[in-house]
């Protein structure tokens, strides 16, 4: 007997892109939403029919700056990659892109080898594993934060580069050249690389990531409302974690996050954990770049699902679980313990945000921004005809009891 290809999903309510069905259904064929509707779903003799009454159906979460889960960090080595997707499926997550930190050049290639491996063999039980962000080695050091110092390098002196400055020759030992001939060999797995606009060379380093395909953020960064906006100008489109290791805004010096808030091409960042960026100023920046503007992040570690006191490691440094975030030995801020499903429940619940607002924030910007209707056509991030069923199922107090990838089950509670 042949196994049915068509599922529907019927009488949850459903988050659509401009609105909520409080009752509806979805047809799933071969991995693929054909059909959306409200009330009962069409009579299919061939169709498998699961009831989710009661629950709430949303594009299933796209975290893209994630450096790890449940004990397993992205630069471990080996598969971790391969099981960190297979673990995030338990919080809704249906793609992601793999986060490092500032290391060195073997650390760097065999995390972008797991990627590559990965995608290689992704499977519907795992979430899709999208290119590599790079928190990367070309950063301000005096925003470093967590980052180590002995990886920070200067952006490499391109071949015909415009930048001219002698204050752009790295001193022996911190040449970002070694790093930039390893994104020059994986650009096919790396897809975001978050810099700081100020340094020297970093302008033309922007242009040429740009020009190669990858999507270049500012952040870690101690950058003037003038020096962020000439890294627009060189082809930045995103941020890293808005507010957080970046110049605050002032009203005379509106610095980098300045920027980000009054540009309408940078689409930002923001950490919903309730600490790295309180509720209020997540809802004033949401107010101010829209929603279609903005994506929900978790910025999450090896910590995150895991209890309180929890020792992990980010990048090799050891830190610690507390009630509020992850920490270094000496105190710093480290990453979050956050999951994405607890971050669109803090927009919906302490934020206000609507839950199509929230999903729009926690898929569908990744999804356009990223630019996902060319490698898994149709495209994903919103329940719509013709795109790819990846879904989560939430309870009624937002928490994660199934998550499909391409219309299968990839996680239940």
């Amino acid at each position: 007997m042949a196994v049915s290809t068509t599922t529907i999903l019927s009488g949850a309510a459903l988050v659509l892109p401009d609105r909520l069905l409080s009752s509806g259904f979805l047809v799933v064929e071969d991995g693929v939403i054909v059909d959306v509707g409200e009330g009962r779903p069409p009579a299919r003799a061939d169709a498998a029919v699961e009831d989710l009454t009661g629950s709430t159906i949303v594009p299933g979460f796209i975290d893209v700056h994630v450096h790890g889960i449940e004990g397993l960090d992205t630069q471990q080595g080996g598969d971790v990659i391969d099981a960190i997707a297979r673990r995030l499926t338990r919080y809704g997550v249906t793609a992601f892109c793999p986060t490092s930190i500032a290391c060195d050049p073997p650390t760097l290639t065999g995390m972008l080898d797991g990627i590559r491996e990965a995608r290689a063999t992704f499977s519907p039980g795992a979430a899709r594993v999208l290119s590599a962000h790079l928190e990367s080695n070309f950063i301000n050091p005096d925003y470093r934060g967590a980052q180590p110092i002995e990886c920070i390098r200067r952006p490499p002196r391109l071949p015909g580069a415009a930048d001219t400055d002698p204050a752009a020759e790295a001193p022996a030992g911190f040449s970002g050249d070694d790093i930039y001939t390893v994104i020059d060999d994986y650009r096919d797995a790396v897809g975001i690389v978050t810099l700081a606009p100020e340094m020297p060379g970093a302008l033309d380093l922007t242009r040429a990531l740009v020009a190669s395909g990858i999507r270049v953020s500012l952040g870690h960064s101690g950058a003037t409302y003038e020096e962020a906006m000439a890294g627009v100008e060189a082809g930045a489109r995103h941020a890293t974690h808005l507010f957080n290791r970046m110049t605050p805004l002032g009203h005379r010096e509106p610095g980098l996050t300045g920027a980000v808030l009054a540009s309408e091409v940078l689409a930002a960042e923001i950490i919903c954990d309730g600490f790295h960026v309180h509720p209020s100023v997540v809802k004033l920046a949401i107010q101010l770049k829209r929603p279609e503007r903005t994506m929900a992040i978790t910025d999450g570690t090896a910590g995150s699902g895991l209890p309180v006191g929890s020792r992990v490691t980010i990048g090799g440094r050891p830190i610690t679980v507390t009630p509020t975030a992850c920490f270094l030995d000496d105190g710093t801020l480290a990453g979050s313990a956050l999951t994405m499903d607890r971050a669109f429940a803090l927009l919906v619940q302490k934020v206000g945000c609507s839950l199509v607002d929230a999903a729009m924030m926690c898929a569908t910007t990744q999804a356009r921004e990223l630019g996902m209707g060319g490698e898994w056509e149709p495209r994903v991030g919103a329940l719509l005809r013709g795109t790819l069923a990846d879904l989560a199922v939430l309870d009624r107090d937002l928490r994660v009891v199934r998550t499909y990838v391409g219309g299968r089950v990839a996680f239940a509670a």
